[in-house]
């Protein structure tokens, strides 16, 4: 399959850079005016897939055919990002959105139309270190979709490519669980460690801020069953209990450097849920005053 990639951060960059390497081609979607920033050539470092460079294309506007538009910017730039992809430029491609949270899955349908998007996750640290260079970090990139009837042919074919290339893809029979999922997951870590200024083993170390995590999660998970989803936080928990103490949020990383983080896109569906559906979200609210009002 062709693919095009619009947002070539760690995300983007890596996905890209491992299909263009399997041989498939791929075509990097940048911001206007950075497109002489980039070379035709694509450097990540992984140990978990080695590190490589490959070819890819480079543009700042979406001007061809392409079976799968990937869609990994950040939350806070989609709108901007999207004017790059035209719905009628689009033909019979398929939109695959990697973005944190959930909100924009419907944003993305109504600009496209619903049988044109395969939502989809991604569980991964990834980070750019330059334009064209992709640090991978975690020991896995895994990413999952969740297609409907007219898309289940072409989400299977994308599985076995991105399995073909070196990650790992699983095709999900529930979209909201799928979602949610991820969110439970994601919002109390980002949250946490953004607010604590520390990776996870500084929260796991620290009782109070262990307490406001497990909060958040058990939160996250309330929200997400009061809207269809399949989550418990026991699990989540225990993930968290064994992931690397080093292990950073995006939104951590977001801070630190100075960018807007993406608080909305993240802890947005499990505040608006809380009072949608009377549901004690306390914790989670608390994080997010940390970090958007930090005493």
């Amino acid at each position: 399959m062709q693919h095009g990639v619009l947002g070539a951060g760690g995300v983007g960059g890596l996905v890209g850079g491992a299909l263009a390497r399997a041989g498939h081609e791929v075509m990097l979607l940048v911001r206007p005016g950075r497109r002489d920033h980039y070379s035709e050539r694509l450097a990540v470092e992984s140990e978990t897939l080695g590190s490589f460079e490959t070819s890819v294309q480079i543009a700042d506007r979406f001007d061809g055919q392409f079976d799968m538009v990937w869609i990994t910017v950040k939350a806070t730039a989609l709108k901007a990002a999207l004017r790059a992809v035209a719905p009628d430029k689009l033909g019979d491609g398929v939109v695959v959105p990697l973005l944190n949270g959930i909100d924009h899955v419907e944003q993305l349908r109504d600009r496209y139309g619903a049988e044109r998007v395969l939502p989809g996750t991604i569980q991964v640290e990834a980070e750019q270190i330059g334009p064209g260079r992709v640090r991978h970090l975690s020991a896995f990139a895994n990413v999952q979709v969740a297609p409907r009837p007219a898309t289940r042919a072409r989400a299977e074919a994308l599985c076995e490519e991105l399995r073909g290339a070196g990650l790992g893809c699983e095709v999900r029979e529930d979209e909201v669980t799928m979602l949610w999922s991820k969110l439970c997951f994601l919002a109390p870590f980002a949250l946490a460690t953004t607010a604590s200024g520390g990776p996870l083993g500084v929260v796991r170390s620290d009782p109070g801020w262990w307490t406001r995590l497990e909060g958040s999660v058990k939160e996250a998970c309330a929200v997400g069953v009061a809207e269809g989803a399949k989550v418990a936080p026991e699990p989540i928990l225990a993930t968290l209990e064994g992931a690397p103490e080093g292990f950073r949020s995006s939104m951590q990383k977001d801070v630190a450097a100075g960018r807007p983080p993406e608080v909305e896109a993240i802890a947005g569906p499990i505040l608006r849920g809380g009072t949608e559906h009377g549901i004690d979200v306390s914790a989670t609210r608390a994080l997010v005053d940390r970090i958007v009002a930090p005493e």
